[in-house]
């Protein structure tokens, strides 16, 4: 477990072993707490669990100052479903604020949200970079944005009127290139701050795959993706490109574009995307699927682990992540069963 392990990975330097990570692991405290003989409300119990556990890379991404859009302009609130134990994160959708593709089409979120001081983000940026080394020590806590093109358009206008704007693709890609220079302003601040490490989260395709004709992907989406990370690549950052979703059939593209790794859903085929970029970008996912932890047996997830850390001896550098975050309704029994087999696995043995 080391900060270093997960930079060395990134930066497919040899290490012998895969690294870890996990999303969503807040959504335990009962069983970190009786895992870690502490209060659930201690102030070290997740900095004690993330030790305890062996990770070495914490996801993260931060939308700016001005990130709140929904109090600063319109955007689309489409609800949560209930996915904490106790419910608190579920909420229902509101009303779309745009009626019309015309409305998208005008749509410029520069104008409607406004830039944040280039400087002052700058400063913020790094203060998150430094309580973040302060706060976990032992991780690799990256920078990162989420909202980026396609998902800053599901953000403002919601699914049912991005589709229907989205069909007229003249019309659209002057929409998509404006959520793409607020992006950009974002990735510029953090080129000038010490994280080593940037996520660059879209989710610009679904669980079946793309949403939109693959050329408008091609010839629109991950050309620009290209351009936001030319400040980061010559800063010294290293960029990991995160979807939900299938979006294995644009890895080449998205590799050719400058992505220095992978965070993927397991309805990307591990073993594909280890076959067709493994050996030159950084994988972080695995064979494991949250539903096996949930509702499978301790032998269909001994069998994924097992088969992540036989692909990865192949990779030039992994770190093994559950599929689609750790639902809270795993049974503490699984989750004991897990970690300690990966901790007992992750170091290869020849």
């Amino acid at each position: 477990m080391s900060r270093q392990l997960a930079l060395d990975i990134i930066n497919l330097r040899p290490t012998g072993q895969v690294g870890h990570t996990e999303y969503s692991l807040e959504y335990h405290p009962e069983y970190a707490a009786a895992r870690l003989g502490l209060a659930q409300d201690d102030p070290g119990l997740w900095r004690a669990l993330y030790d305890d556990w062996g990770i070495d890379l914490c996801w993260s991404t931060d939308d700016g100052l001005h990130g709140n859009w929904g109090a600063r302009g319109r955007c689309t609130d489409m609800g949560h479903a209930a996915y904490a134990g106790d419910g608190s994160d579920l909420h229902q959708p509101a009303t779309c604020p745009f009626t019309s593709p015309e409305e998208v089409w005008a749509f410029d979120p520069v104008a409607e949200y406004g830039l944040p001081d280039f400087d002052e983000q700058v400063a913020a940026y790094q203060r998150g970079v430094t309580a973040a080394l302060q706060s976990r020590p032992n991780q690799l806590v990256t920078g990162g944005y989420y909202k980026t093109i396609v998902s800053g358009g599901i953000q403002a206008f919601g699914w049912d009127m991005l589709l229907e704007a989205a069909a007229n693709r003249k019309r659209m890609e002057a929409v998509w290139d404006r959520f793409f220079l607020f992006t950009l302003h974002h990735m510029k601040a953090w080129a000038q701050t010490s994280v080593e490490v940037i996520i660059q989260h879209d989710d610009f395709v679904w669980s079946a795959g793309a949403f939109m004709n693959p050329s408008i992907y091609r010839d629109i989406i991950i050309p620009r993706y290209a351009e936001l990370w030319k400040p980061l690549h010559a800063a010294g950052k290293k960029v990991l490109f995160c979807s939900d979703g299938l979006f294995e059939m644009f890895v080449e593209d998205l590799s050719e574009a400058g992505a220095d790794g992978f965070i993927f859903e397991p309805c990307n085929r591990f073993g594909a995307m280890a076959e067709r970029v493994g050996k030159s970008k950084a994988l972080v996912g695995s064979c494991v699927d949250c539903r096996d932890l949930s509702f499978g047996t301790w032998e269909t997830v001994r069998e994924t682990i097992d088969e992540t850390l036989r692909i990865a001896r192949q990779c030039a550098g992994v770190i093994l992540a559950v599929g689609n975050h750790m639902p809270s309704n795993i049974p503490d029994s699984m989750m004991d069963r897990f970690i300690e087999h990966v901790k007992a696995s992750r170091v290869f043995h020849d």
